[in-house]
């Protein structure tokens, strides 16, 4: 969409418009195309085909039960983390601002994801992945690690996982067969879940998405909004309501009926957000996932929202970590800024603030991960991390300023994209 726009714009601003009496239309075209972007095909995709026959769905088991409240991380855990932190601080932080203005990740970094691997740990080893028990905790630490670096990168570079987690909890052995092969390997498709809608206070338990039973298929008609990679991702996991309830449904991105529009936001910028536009989308009775379950959609919503809770965390914790060094090497009247009751007492309200919404979500995917009720535990962080990580990213530019409202320093960027942990739905999951 980047090279169509500045495409249009290059030809807006050719002198011989002028001559030819055509600067007018010419322009309501170039304005038309920024605003609404482009609408495309899906991208063409590959030909998912199962390479072996599955008895029965592999499932991960649930981590055994914990005698004692206790989130340390294992030493494997800390492996995981301290490797993902190091590619967040090389790969995506250099990245963020370009790939932000962009609407889009630079060349090459989901293959580079792909070869660090942290997809592999949600995948049980008869799959080909690297997991052995269910890794809720895992990709919390990941998700916070990535977000670390860039928000919006670490969106575009995990959507791919939500699908392929979801096709490990919830997919049955035909599924299976046929898609999880292709994350295993060495060229990851782009993928996503698709939840959210464009409409206001939208209600992931009540879709306009519609999905019909004709014969043995089903026909999804609607539109879904901020899907990350939408124009060149191959496959998607839609939720649409059917018979009264919201479903799940696998769609290849080739299918017909099916369109992909440009639709950026105010944050997330550099995870390429568009929409899905589903006209008619004719689908063939596997593609449901999860049997329908009202149950497994609830799980996916509580999962989701629980993989924003670790992405606020850690794009709080790097609004943190940029606001102490500013406030203590900043002078003003002789003396830094952190001297101030005022600025000391704020740096430190976004410091236990941000323990809180960490130590909430560990203990939401602790929970989930033993495989124990965690309704209760995901919304208070859910709640949590919305309303206060909105908060520190509004501390962070105002704690530098000035200098808080320009894209010289990033916390203007953190600041757009925590605004999107309260109203997105689905796209990662853990």
């Amino acid at each position: 969409m980047g090279l169509g726009l500045a495409l249009v714009n290059r030809v807006a601003g050719a002198s011989v418009l002028d001559r030819l009496g055509l600067r007018k239309p010419v322009e309501r075209m170039a304005f038309e195309a920024t605003r609404a972007g482009f609408r495309t095909l899906g991208a063409a995709t590959r030909s998912f085909q199962a390479v072996r026959q599955l008895g029965q769905p592999v499932r991960l088991p649930a981590a055994g039960e914990r005698g004692l409240f206790d989130l340390t991380p294992t030493d494997e855990q800390r492996m995981i983390r301290e490797t993902v932190v190091e590619f967040a601080a090389e790969q995506l932080r250099p990245a963020a601002a370009d790939a932000d203005t962009r609407c889009a990740p630079p060349d090459g970094l989901l293959g580079r994801v792909a070869e660090l691997g942290v997809g592999l740990v949600g995948i049980p080893e008869a799959l080909g992945g690297a997991g052995d028990e269910r890794s809720t905790v895992t990709n919390v630490l990941v998700a916070e690690a990535m977000a670390h670096g860039d928000m919006g990168l670490a969106v575009a570079c995990l959507a791919p996982t939500a699908v392929s987690t979801a096709l490990v909890l919830w997919g049955d052995e035909r599924q299976q067969a046929t898609y999880l092969p292709a994350f295993v390997g060495d060229d990851v498709p782009a993928a996503a879940l698709a939840v959210a809608e464009p409409r206001p206070l939208f209600d992931p338990f009540a879709l306009r998405t519609r999905a019909r039973r004709v014969g043995a298929g089903y026909v999804l008609d609607g539109v879904k909004s901020l899907v990350p990679r939408a124009a060149r991702a191959e496959l998607f996991v839609v939720a649409a309501e059917l018979d009264g309830a919201p479903a799940l449904f696998l769609v290849e991105s080739d299918t017909a009926g099916l369109a992909v529009e440009a639709d950026p936001a105010m944050g997330l910028r550099a995870a390429s957000m568009g929409r899905l536009v589903l006209n008619d989308v004719s689908l063939p009775p596997g593609a449901l996932l999860g049997a329908g379950s009202a149950e497994v959609y609830a799980d996916c919503v509580r999962l989701s929202r629980l993989g924003w809770c670790a992405l606020a965390v850690g794009t709080a914790q790097a609004v943190l970590d940029y606001v102490i060094p500013y406030v203590n090497g900043r002078e003003a009247f002789g003396e830094p800024i952190s001297h101030r009751q005022g600025v000391a007492f704020r740096v430190a309200d976004i410091a236990i603030e941000l323990e809180g919404m960490r130590l909430a979500t560990y203990r939401a995917a602790s929970r989930a991960e033993q495989g124990l009720p965690c309704a209760r535990e995901v919304a208070l962080a859910r709640r949590l991390c919305a309303d206060r990580g909105m908060a520190i990213g509004s501390d962070g530019v105002q704690l530098l300023g000035g200098h808080g409202f320009v894209k010289e320093h990033p916390v203007e960027r953190w600041y757009r994209d925590l605004r999107a942990v309260g109203v997105m739905e689905g796209v990662v999951l853990v």
